[in-house]
């Protein structure tokens, strides 16, 4: 059920210099780090941002697509969970059907990616410990997973909360396309969009830190957002090829991971 290289993978150290810390990155290997991350998802998403939920499991934020996934970990040195990610790589993806992404958009333009494309999902930090620190060790986790099953691109979606009504999102989406939009090629339609042009687009939004972060190294806005209910949110898709890397992020993370 889960890729066993990763879940083999030894775990790695990463240094947080705000807290004097040091952060475990690993693997989930079993069923019980896999509900630490369910739990820390629902703390973060159904708690603190009042998503709402389908999970079989009141406190666990559990969906279909968890079975298939490799689930990563940043833990503190007391055993503290406070951050996660999901991946699903290719093989996994062609035994559930697709990606989660394709639920909210049409991949059909990156047809000729999915052989080497790994979807990121779920992403998650404590809120005790958003300074960048986790989100860092995170990144790490990825790129030597990426590395070691020859995968070459990332694909995944990025929420901005709609709190004001979404328009905050729509004014960020007027910014972005400007800025950081894909080439035609890499297009992807929403299939229930955001109403952008019925909402306010002149706000000075700032991206979130995690959308701020992944354009910072790289990646490139899909299309318009996507408006999900249950959660709230406007969701951005973002692709990111390694080749596109930004040079000092690429000598970071990604020659740290051979």
């Amino acid at each position: 059920m889960f890729d066993h290289d990763a879940a083999a993978a030894p775990a790695a150290r990463a240094h947080d210099p705000r807290r004097a810390s040091t952060l475990s990155i690993a693997w989930a290997r079993g069923v019980d780090p896999i509900a630490d991350a369910q739990r820390l998802r629902w703390t973060v998403f159904v708690e603190e941002l009042g998503a709402r939920t389908n999970s079989p499991v009141a406190g666990l934020d559990i969906d279909i697509f968890d079975a298939y996934c490799d689930h990563l970990l940043v833990r503190t040195e007391d055993g503290q969970l406070v951050g996660t990610y999901r991946v699903l790589p290719p093989h996994q993806a062609k035994r559930i059907g697709g990606l989660y992404t394709e639920t909210e958009f049409d991949l059909t333009r990156l047809l000729h990616l999915r052989p080497r494309l790994l979807e990121l999902g779920r992403a998650c930090v404590h809120r005790d410990h958003r300074n960048g620190a986790v989100i860092m060790a995170l990144w790490a986790g990825l790129a030597d997973y990426m590395r070691r099953h020859g995968l070459d691109a990332m694909v995944g979606c990025t929420s901005v909360s709609m709190r004001d009504g979404g328009h905050r999102a729509a004014s960020l989406w007027a910014r972005l396309r400007r800025s950081h939009l894909a080439p035609i090629e890499d297009r992807l339609q929403a299939r229930l969009p955001l109403p952008v042009d019925s909402l306010r687009q002149d706000l000075q939004a700032e991206p979130p830190a995690l959308l701020k972060g992944y354009l910072r190294v790289g990646a490139r806005v899909c299309g318009a957002p996507a408006w999900d209910p249950d959660f709230n949110t406007a969701d951005f898709p973002l692709l990111l090829r390694l080749n596109e890397v930004h040079a000092r992020y690429a000598r970071h993370f990604l020659h740290a991971a051979t």
